[in-house]
């Protein structure tokens, strides 16, 4: 069995998620949104190919993976020893563009802001 392997980012992510959802609702919602987060992830040791593939459902050359779990994205890429957590992203962020640098925005949203 594989084990979970989180790259830095992925791990300061996770605290950062924890700490902000404390100062705002309090530590008892942040340990179990974080424990339902990181108990998804353990999940993937049993089931690894449980996340649809990056390439597949955003025409991207990637090998990454994710899953959708307490309105996060977890990203992640299948190793030969590891499943490696490559980073987790809030679902209002634009994570399209932070991870591949493509601009998902689509043409109405830029005219109406002339962006």
């Amino acid at each position: 069995m594989k084990k979970i392997k989180y790259t830095p980012d992925a791990a300061d992510k996770l605290r950062a998620l924890k700490m902000a959802i404390s100062q705002e609702y309090g530590s008892d919602s942040a340990k179990k949104i974080v424990k339902s987060i990181t108990d998804a992830i353990r999940g993937l040791c049993d089931y690894e190919e449980k996340g649809p593939e990056v390439s597949k459902m955003f025409d991207i050359v990637s090998d990454y993976r994710y899953i959708f779990v307490s309105k996060n994205y977890v990203f992640y890429r299948i190793e030969e020893k590891y499943i490696r957590i490559i980073n987790l992203y809030h679902e209002k962020e634009d994570f399209m563009w932070q991870l591949f640098g493509v601009d998902a925005t689509p043409q109405e949203t830029r005219d109406y802001w002339n962006e």
